[in-house]
């Protein structure tokens, strides 16, 4: 005889139909029973995840609208929280704050969340998230409208709105492996990517026209109206079942899943050489990334028209990179896209360092857009198409504290150094060593072979 917990699980098929997995009761069974309840389990779970993936395209493109229009509602209250600051204060130090407050929560939140995204459910877990910042925005327009303005408002919701990308981020890139068929993922990322940067694209623009008519809890109040639309698109559109250690009961603690998703990184050398890889690179693309506004004020004028100019061709390149890759799809060696990819970040980055004709720069500046998506679509496939599914919230979780720190890490050393050595020669030198590491791909035989796709033939 043994004792064996069940609890309620129950995933949407259809309007009409739910599966459900076991009793709200305790009970008592005997070996024989649970293995056969165990059986009964399997065997749903397995049609269940059949039926979903007859249904990806739909709820594909509903997650796609539900991340895009919830993208779209942060990225105006983003531009607006750090114009706003940028007018009133008119301080460094603040913006550096400011900066802080939206990055750190997101660094030290994402590899626990990376946990979370493993034990639980992937779609709740984005859900929660998008209301928490949903709530947390509510809060600051509604104390906005009643005549407390105080910067440190915006620091502490920039904050709680970081802690809520923290636990988005690895969630989200577990999650579409799930509804998404292998083939596909490229072709998904790439659109994904494309959206992205058409709202990155877009936002500011909207955001700054908000602004000029407008109070800026107008603008708050428009991120949770699209919050509430994202939330009910995710609810009641996207028809996912949770992976199957979120339908488990949990065996083991939370520290030992942390520990145990670190001690799979460190095992699987593709995902460790990866993130090394990674660290670097965004490492040495900071000043390309950070620097140019300054570069191009110094250099070309400092007239509010040209920095518009050079985000406007950086953001309509990668939406062009995005279709590009959405619709080749790449090299059959992700490897080798990546190669290609990083090569032309590293050619664009030495070019915007000599260049001596604005126009000229802004063509450079659209192909460095371009290029950014042709290499981060593969990167994010290969990890999707080769990490276990079980395991994939916890390396997401790692590999968003090295996106989110990293080149702001990088900016202690070259922000400073801006100021005595001229952006141009940081280019430079910064332009010379990613065409040096993206060899290293081309040389290393563990991301060659994880680059190759999961299923041939």
């Amino acid at each position: 005889m043994g004792v064996v917990v069940f609890y309620t699980k129950t995933v949407r098929i259809s309007a009409s139909t739910d599966v459900l997995f076991c009793s709200l009761h305790e009970l008592c069974l005997d070996g024989k029973s649970v293995e056969m309840i165990n059986w009964q389990y399997a065997r749903i779970y397995h049609e269940t995840r059949i039926k979903m993936k007859t249904d990806w395209k739909k709820n594909t493109s509903r997650f796609l609208f539900s991340q895009a229009i919830s993208l779209f509602g942060s990225s105006l209250v983003q531009y607006a929280i750090m114009w706003y600051i940028t007018l009133n204060t008119q301080s460094g130090v603040m913006m550096m704050v400011s900066i802080i407050c939206g990055i750190l929560p997101t660094f030290f939140l994402s590899p626990f969340a990376g946990v979370w995204a493993d034990r639980y459910s992937r779609k709740h877990l984005i859900v929660i998230a998008d209301a928490g910042i949903a709530v947390a925005t509510l809060a600051l327009a509604v104390i906005f409208m009643l005549g407390y303005r105080d910067i440190w408002l915006l620091f502490a919701v920039s904050a709680i709105r970081a802690l809520g990308t923290g636990v988005q981020t690895p969630a989200v890139g577990a999650f579409l492996p799930q509804i998404v068929p292998e083939d596909n993922l490229t072709r998904v990322n790439g659109i994904n990517n494309s959206l992205q940067s058409a709202i990155t694209l877009v936002s500011p623009m909207v955001s700054g026209v908000l602004m000029s008519i407008a109070a800026i809890e107008v603008i708050f109040f428009i991120d949770v109206l699209t919050a509430a639309l994202a939330i009910a698109v995710m609810l009641w559109l996207v028809q996912v079942p949770p992976h199957q250690k979120a339908l488990q009961k949990q065996e083991t603690g939370y520290f030992e899943d942390f520990s145990t998703g670190l001690s799979y990184i460190r095992q699987h050398r593709f995902v460790l050489q990866f993130f090394i890889y990674a660290a670097v690179f965004f490492f040495l693309v900071t000043p390309a990334a950070f620097l140019t506004p300054l570069q191009v004020a110094r250099s070309f004028g400092d007239q509010v028209w040209r920095l518009t100019a050079i985000e406007i061709a950086f953001s309509g390149g990668m939406v062009l990179g995005g279709v590009l890759i959405a619709a080749w799809g790449g090299f059959k060696n992700r490897a080798y896209t990546m190669t290609a990819a990083a090569f032309a970040i590293g050619i664009c980055t030495v070019a915007l360092g000599v260049v001596p004709v604005f126009w000229l720069y802004l063509f450079f500046m659209a192909l460095t857009g371009l290029a950014i998506p042709v290499f981060s679509t593969p990167a994010m496939v290969m990890l999707q198409e080769k990490v276990e599914e079980d395991m994939m919230g916890r390396v997401f979780g790692v590999y968003g504290m090295i996106s989110s720190s990293v080149m702001p890490l990088g900016m202690l050393l070259f922000g400073p150094v801006s100021d005595s050595v001229a952006i141009e020669w940081l280019l430079l030198i910064t332009g010379v060593l990613v065409l040096v590491q993206s060899a290293f791909l081309l040389f290393s035989r563990t991301l060659r072979e994880a680059g190759l796709p999961a299923r041939t033939g």
